[in-house]
């Protein structure tokens, strides 16, 4: 069988698979999972377009991890054929450990378990399943292989999985101020004493980049529409476990269920093959089609909140630079409560929470800038833009989240 096939992206146009092994992981029931999995949540009720997958973005960042091996080997930095596989690799599988609408449901499906922890409990059993093959790749995907910047190509401030995102997120939501130069950060790319670094010919091009991905979290991922709709799906999910282990009849798929009435610690996931499974098998059809099902349920707070997320009744917000205090909270509560809404209710019809936006951490992993003299320094050192500095400082925004006027009684 051939197995090296292209797939014809959006973005990129032709995206080769290199290898008859990318090709059965590509093809594996886990990868295939990706493709029922938006990339942005529910970002789709602001941003009509905005309906690509996961499985989109893996390929994508596999391809980018590609030109940018061949832009280091051209600069005479040896690169085994078998690193350059394991890092293909690293990428592609780097989100295979989302759950359904990826980031929304992190804290609530799961007892607080961040996807890289399963992504990486996910390669572990694909490296079983074949045979060992996936070791050099896992040990990048952690950071434990020797030559470090493989592991800042696939996790740092730099790296190929935000590269493409910024770029396929710009693409299909339509954000012009999005876009990157993502070819050109590529084409400067080199490695210093083990470090990956960029060329200062690209400097113009890393501030742009820094200065998109900040636009990019106010406009696209920290938009006040998206946060409201996450909020209330977040809030049916919390209602439906409730009752679940109250011992309510709550309609879920099996594998489903299982999140809903347990609380899946990583410990589980590491000795328990059974929740491993369960969790690969759930995705964002199930979640719609419980929210769907649900919305008929005879609990009124749970059939509202998921009637009005399927209607795009949404919730009110209102930010602020500072945290509410209880005299402005105190009379959303009496709306409710003229509402008919029960006090013991309050919690799933108001939800405060935060926001934080911060483009480059310099503190954390720092995008090294190679001089034409040799030495390197930080980006914010080499950019004579003062606002590059600026991008360091973290913005904090407060918000409350609240049910419009709604029928409801108690």
């Amino acid at each position: 069988m051939n197995k090296r096939k292209i797939f014809n992206d959006p973005v990129y146009g032709f995206i080769s698979i290199p290898s008859d092994l990318v090709f059965d992981l590509i093809q594996h029931p886990f990868f295939q999972r990706l493709r029922r999995i938006r990339q942005l949540g529910m970002a789709e009720l602001v941003y009509p377009g905005a309906l690509h997958t996961r499985f989109h973005h893996a390929l994508g960042a596999m391809h980018l991890m590609g030109q940018a091996l061949s832009t280091l080997r051209t600069k005479g930095h040896l690169i085994w054929e078998a690193e350059w596989e394991a890092a293909q690799i690293a990428i592609l599988l780097h989100d295979i450990g989302h759950g359904p609408f990826s980031h929304v449901l992190e804290k609530t499906i799961l007892n607080d378990v961040h996807h890289e922890y399963l992504s990486l409990e996910i390669m572990k059993e694909l490296n079983r399943q074949l045979d060992g093959r996936l070791e050099m790749a896992i040990q990048m995907f952690e950071g434990s292989y020797p030559r470090q910047f493989f592991h800042q190509l696939i996790s740092s401030q730099l790296d190929m999985d935000r590269m493409d995102y910024l770029n396929r997120d710009c693409f299909f939501t339509g954000v012009a101020e999005g876009a990157i130069g993502t070819e050109r950060i590529i084409k400067m790319l080199d490695v210093v004493d083990d470090q990956l670094v960029v060329e200062s010919k690209g400097i113009l091009s890393i501030e742009n980049f820094l200065n998109a991905r900040r636009l990019m979290y106010w406009q696209v991922y920290l938009h006040k529409t998206s946060i409201c709709a996450e909020t209330m799906l977040i809030q049916a999910i919390r209602r439906a476990r409730e009752l679940a282990r109250s011992g309510e009849d709550i309609f879920a798929p099996k594998d489903f269920g299982l999140f809903l009435r347990q609380n899946i610690t990583l410990q589980q996931f590491k000795e328990n093959p059974q929740c491993l499974q369960s969790f690969t098998n759930i995705d964002d059809y199930d979640v719609w089609g419980c929210l769907k099902v649900w919305a008929a349920h005879n609990d009124r707070v749970l059939s509202m909140i998921c009637q009005h997320l399927l209607d795009r009744k949404l919730y009110k917000i209102q930010f602020s630079s500072t945290p509410f205090d209880q005299n402005q909270l105190q009379e959303i509560h009496e709306q409710l409560r003229q509402q008919g809404i029960s006090d013991s209710w309050h919690d799933y019809f108001l939800v405060l929470g935060e926001s934080s936006n911060a483009a480059y951490v310099s503190s954390k992993e720092r995008i090294l800038i190679k001089m034409k003299d040799g030495s390197v320094c930080d980006i914010a050192d080499a950019s004579d833009l003062p606002t590059i500095k600026a991008l360091s400082n973290i913005v904090r925004k407060y918000y409350v989240c609240w049910m419009k006027p709604l029928t409801l009684q108690s």
